[in-house]
C-alpha cells in the first residue's frame, strides 16, 4: 500500500507540471515558434538526464529508445502543435482527457493487461469530470485538429504503453534520457526547415525555458515513466487528469478566472475517477468479488 501511494504521489508530478507549463509557455516563451519550442524543450532535458544517469543505448536500446522518441517526443509535439492551432484549448484539452480509456484498452490489447471494471468505471467518471471542467462554452470543430488531437493521443498511448513494456530492461533515468534526446535532435531538422532562425532569448525566456526544460520535462517525464513501470497502465492515466485540473486551478489562482460551481463538480469528479483507479481500490473490490462469488 505504501508503495503505491508512493508510486502515484511521484507520478502526479508530471500532470501538475505539464498543467503548470501552459502558463509559463504563454507568458514567458517567444510565440510562432512551436517546433524550435518543442526542441529546446526536450533536446536539453534529455543531455541534462544523459549527463546524470551517464548511459547510452546498447544493443536493442538503439531502435527502442528512437521508436519511444518518436511516438512520446517528435510526433506528440507536432501534432499537438497542429490540434492547438486548429482547435480551442478545451476541446483539444477534451479529447485527450479520454486517454485513460485508450490506455487502459491499448494495456489490454499489448501487454495483456486487463482493465479492473472499477478503474474503467473510474476512468468515465473522470472524463466525464474533465468535460464538465473544460467545456465552459460551445467550441468549433476542425476535422484536421481533431484527427491530430486523436492522433496524438493515440501514438502518445502506444508509446507509453511501450515504454511500459521494457520497463524492466534499462532503469527509467536512462530510457526517459534516449527518448528525449532522440526527439529533440529528430524535430531539430524540421524546426530550421519550417520556422527558420532561432528565436531570439532574452533573459525571461531563458528563464521560462529553464522552467519548462528542467521541470515540465525532464524531471515530468521521469516521474511519468516511473509510475508507468510501477503502476497499471490505467492508473497513470487517472492521474494524467491532474493536468487539466492543475490549469483550470492556476487559472484562478494566477491570471484571476473565476472559479464556476461547474468547474469545482468536475474537479470532484475527476478526483473520483482518480481514486477509483488506484491499484488499492481495485484490489478491495476483486476481493469483495471473489467472497461474493463463493458465497453464492
Amino acid at each position: 500500500m505504501e508503495a503505491t501511494v508512493k508510486w502515484s504521489l511521484v507520478t502526479a508530478i508530471a500532470p501538475v507540471a505539464w498543467g503548470t507549463n501552459y502558463l509559463v509557455t504563454h507568458e514567458q516563451l517567444p510565440a510562432g515558434y512551436p517546433l524550435y519550442g518543442a526542441v529546446l524543450r526536450a533536446l536539453p532535458a534529455g543531455l541534462i538526464l544523459l549527463a546524470a544517469c551517464r548511459k547510452l543505448p546498447k544493443g536493442r536500446w538503439w531502435w527502442k529508445s528512437l521508436v519511444l522518441g518518436v511516438l512520446n517526443t517528435s510526433v506528440f509535439f507536432t501534432l499537438i502543435y497542429v490540434a492547438a492551432q486548429a482547435l480551442p484549448t478545451s476541446l483539444a484539452s477534451m479529447i485527450m482527457a479520454t486517454s485513460p480509456v485508450v490506455l487502459m484498452l491499448l494495456a489490454w490489447l499489448i501487454n495483456a493487461e486487463r482493465p479492473a471494471s472499477v478503474a474503467l468505471v473510474g476512468a468515465v467518471i473522470g472524463i466525464g469530470g474533465a468535460c464538465l471542467m473544460l467545456l465552459t462554452s460551445a467550441a468549433r470543430v476542425d476535422l484536421l485538429g481533431v484527427m491530430a488531437s486523436v492522433a496524438a493521443m493515440t501514438l502518445s498511448s502506444v508509446g507509453y504503453i511501450l515504454a511500459r513494456r521494457w520497463a524492466g530492461e534499462v532503469d527509467v533515468l536512462a530510457s526517459t534520457a534516449w527518448q528525449l534526446t532522440w526527439g529533440g535532435v529528430l524535430l531539430l531538422p524540421a524546426a530550421v526547415l519550417v520556422e527558420g532562425a532561432p528565436p531570439a532569448l532574452g533573459v525571461n525566456t531563458i528563464f521560462g525555458f529553464g522552467y519548462v526544460t528542467v521541470v515540465a520535462t525532464a524531471i515530468a517525464f521521469a516521474a511519468w515513466f516511473a509510475g508507468l513501470k510501477h503502476l497499471p497502465a490505467g492508473t497513470v492515466g487517472l492521474i494524467g487528469l491532474l493536468n487539466p485540473v492543475t490549469g483550470v486551478l492556476l487559472g484562478t489562482l494566477v491570471a484571476g478566472d473565476g472559479l464556476t460551481g461547474r468547474q469545482v463538480a468536475g474537479i470532484a469528479l475527476v478526483l473520483v475517477g482518480l481514486l477509483l483507479g488506484q491499484p488499492l481500490v481495485n484490489r478491495i473490490h476483486s476481493g469483495r468479488k471473489a467472497v461474493s462469488n463463493r458465497a453464492g
